[in-house]
């Protein structure tokens, strides 16, 4: 087979475009890690320039009480029925596992949040976008790093004008709840649902090939490889 082949669709196979998805949730310190790590594979990739990346929204405590403003460590300690001991036990360990990403998550200044606004604000700068990208990392920076409640509205207004979004516009948007991002977030979960998603990370490419949890960067590259040869014709 040739470079000038084509793939499935018609499309010549050197300029094809592999549809990569990502559920992930804000407040989940192993997607930030497996966020991180796709950065780095998609830096080494060869065909990065193919490789259309879109966020897609997770909420792993859709319960979670917007604004209550508790520390992480006392929230799940009362969710979990963990110790205090045992919590920052299991903080620590994640902590060293980021840290060997170049992450420095404070997890005595984390706040446990509500992170449906979070996920909509990704939608309305673009979750398939570069843009959408940037909010997303400032929000896992926010919350992880900084010690920010990404469920309080003047904070994400604060997160969406340092990224270049209008400041009113994110403002209307959040106080919507059936606006179009909203939408977009609930749309989300129901295909996470639909494809029997349990836990993020979780990356999708094309739709056809599939791996879970904060991979390591080897193997987040491998997974676009067979994206990209796969598909193609023999």
């Amino acid at each position: 087979m040739t470079s000038a082949q084509t793939d499935k669709t018609g499309r010549g196979a050197d300029d094809r475009i592999v549809e990569l998805e990502v559920w992930t949730d804000v407040a989940c310190p192993w997607c930030y890690i497996g966020a991180t790590r796709l950065a780095a594979a998609l830096d080494g990739f060869d065909r990065r320039d193919r490789v259309r990346v879109t966020w897609r929204a997770y909420e792993l405590a859709s319960d979670a009480e917007a604004g209550a403003g508790r520390r992480e460590v006392d929230a799940l300690v009362d969710s979990k029925g963990m110790t205090v001991e045992q919590v920052q036990h299991m903080f620590g360990q994640v902590s060293q596992v980021a840290a060997g990403d170049g992450l420095q998550l404070d997890f005595d200044a984390t706040i446990a949040a509500n992170t449906f606004d979070a996920h909509r604000l990704v939608h309305l700068a673009g979750a398939g976008t570069a843009q959408g990208g940037r909010v997303l990392r400032a929000l896992y920076r926010a919350h992880f790093a900084d010690g920010v409640a990404v469920d309080d509205v003047d904070a994400l207004v604060a997160i969406a004008e340092e990224q270049g979004l209008d400041a009113g516009a994110v403002r209307a948007e959040l106080a919507d709840r059936d606006s179009a991002a909203a939408v977009g977030v609930r749309e989300d979960e129901l295909l996470a649902a639909r494809f029997g998603i349990t836990g993020v990370p979780f990356f999708i490419a094309d739709r056809a090939y599939a791996v879970s949890g904060a991979q390591p960067v080897g193997v987040l590259t491998e997974l676009l490889r067979t994206a990209f040869d796969g598909t193609e014709d023999d």
